[in-house]
């Protein structure tokens, strides 16, 4: 059985990435919502384009599906899975331990159980628009962040013939995919996970820091747009109330309410059953699973961005990918 407040899996991200016109996925080729890694979605575009361009991409890890190639893949996966049959349309307020299992909101109880709630909110500015709701440019636009929703933004608001000044505390990092591609494979999770609760925060915390990725479909525009006087950027807080009086228009592209205490499930399961936290993570075993709820007989395991101290990259397709294998094991494992 699932619960959860949209019948459609990917509505709350689909919207997101349509807000701020994103066209190709960040993701590889095994960034699908199939549970198998093959085929992925490279296989899929080579058949129906008939060509071995997507494979080759493949092989030098150049490859980035279409928005709407994930998301028809996605639709072609709910179809088959049984998610229609299986949802349930409510939101879950209260988790309790008890005997059997656990009790959601009273019912149950249930034996196993996965959470899965997703970032706890967009991180606001008042008086701005959030790059992840729907909206236009204005001739003069002020952009927030450094990520890779700012950097979308700068090249959509330059497409759509804005001025555009980009705030920032730092320069963003470059890299292909959200984290080092270390942190996706089983060696760099050993390492990972081998840490101590101080270190592995500090690892946490610098993998959050703003990334966009290399190319010359980003440094192009960018490089001409700065040439041409179109675009610049402040660092400095001293000039940020100068540039919010230029701007007819201020972006938010400052992502996610940010640690368990942001969101009202996790923030209650954790003062109701005193489970160990550290910073603003709750503390997980390597299967993604808690400790203290979990035994032979019931799973309590946490999956997305609630997940990363046992996955850095939880707020992925792999990190709900690799949750979601580990609950499997405890369940049949407990059958």
């Amino acid at each position: 059985m699932v619960f959860g407040t949209h019948s459609e899996p990917t509505a709350v991200w689909a919207e997101r990435a349509a807000s701020i016109r994103q066209r190709q996925m960040r993701s590889e080729s095994d960034g699908h919502l199939g549970a198998a890694a093959f085929p992925g979605l490279a296989v899929r575009e080579a058949v129906r384009r008939g060509s071995f361009r997507p494979l080759l991409q493949t092989v030098t890890n150049r490859y980035r599906p279409s928005v709407d190639e994930f998301l028809a893949d996605a639709r072609r996966i709910r179809q088959r899975s049984g998610w229609d049959e299986s949802f349930v349309e409510r939101r879950v307020a209260r988790i309790r331990a008890v005997d059997g299992g656990f009790e959601l909101d009273g019912d149950g109880p249930f034996a196993h159980v996965l959470v899965a709630t997703g970032h706890p909110g967009l991180a606001r500015i008042p008086g701005t628009v959030h790059a992840y709701e729907p909206h236009e440019y204005a001739s003069r636009v002020a952009i927030v962040g450094a990520g890779m929703a700012a950097a979308t933004e700068w090249l959509n608001a330059l497409a759509a013939g804005s001025e555009v000044v980009s705030i920032r505390r730092r320069e963003p990092l470059r890299r292909p995919l959200n984290l080092p591609r270390e942190y996706f494979s089983k060696r760099g999770l050993h390492g990972f996970h081998a840490l101590p609760p101080a270190q592995r925060a500090v690892v946490l915390h610098e993998l959050s820091t703003p990334s966009y990725p290399p190319g010359a479909e980003w440094d192009e525009p960018i490089r001409r747009a700065m040439e041409d006087g179109r675009l610049r950027v402040v660092a400095r807080a001293s000039d940020n109330a100068e540039t919010m009086t230029w701007a007819e228009q201020v972006i938010a592209a400052t992502g996610f309410r940010a640690g368990f205490a942001e969101d009202a499930l996790l923030a209650d399961l954790v003062a109701s059953h005193g489970l160990s936290t550290h910073d603003r993570w709750i503390l997980l075993a390597p299967d993604s699973t808690v400790p203290a709820l979990t035994d032979a007989a019931r799973t309590l395991a946490l999956a997305g961005v609630a997940g990363q101290w046992a996955f850095p990259a939880g707020d992925t397709i792999a990190g709900a990918k690799y949750a979601a294998r580990g609950f499997l094991r405890r369940v049949c494992r407990t059958r």
